[in-house]
């Protein structure tokens, strides 16, 4: 990835602030600590967006990440996460985070492939149409 991603007007956010825990031996928020917010953000995304009972037949699970990182993020800083889905391709949804520091600027995004799975046949499902409708982003 070298573009950088620009969320649209109707991304998820959630803030994060870091922990001491979260900080590493250079001082700035550890490059593992934004791929566990990307999970956050995406899990809490689906949360956001649907019911217990349009959730309770399915699982997601990541098959690919790609992260790029620019900005360190400091300890105090608090950082804003934007998602938002991409591309469908069968059971599968390119899913974009971006993390920004207070400044505005990004410090680390994400590009993941997250796969549906109907939870039942413990199989991938094609992605349904009120998942498109309700995901793909309008702005």
């Amino acid at each position: 990835m070298s573009r950088l991603f620009v969320p649209p007007s109707d991304a998820y956010t959630l803030t994060f602030t870091p922990k001491a825990s979260d900080i590493d031996a250079n001082g700035h928020v550890n490059n593992v600590v934004y791929l566990g917010w990307a999970q956050d953000l995406a899990i809490t995304h689906w949360d956001a967006w649907t019911t217990p009972e349009e959730r309770a037949p399915w699982s997601w699970v990541a098959r690919r990440h790609e992260v790029d990182y620019r900005r360190e993020l400091l300890p105090g800083e608090v950082a804003t996460g934007y998602t938002w889905v991409g591309e469908l391709k069968g059971p599968r949804f390119e899913r974009y985070i971006r993390i920004d520091g207070p400044d505005g600027e990004m410090c680390a995004q994400v590009r993941t492939d997250w796969v549906l799975i109907d939870i039942a046949a413990k199989r991938p499902a094609r992605v349904l149409p009120w998942m498109i409708e309700r995901f793909t982003p309008k702005g």
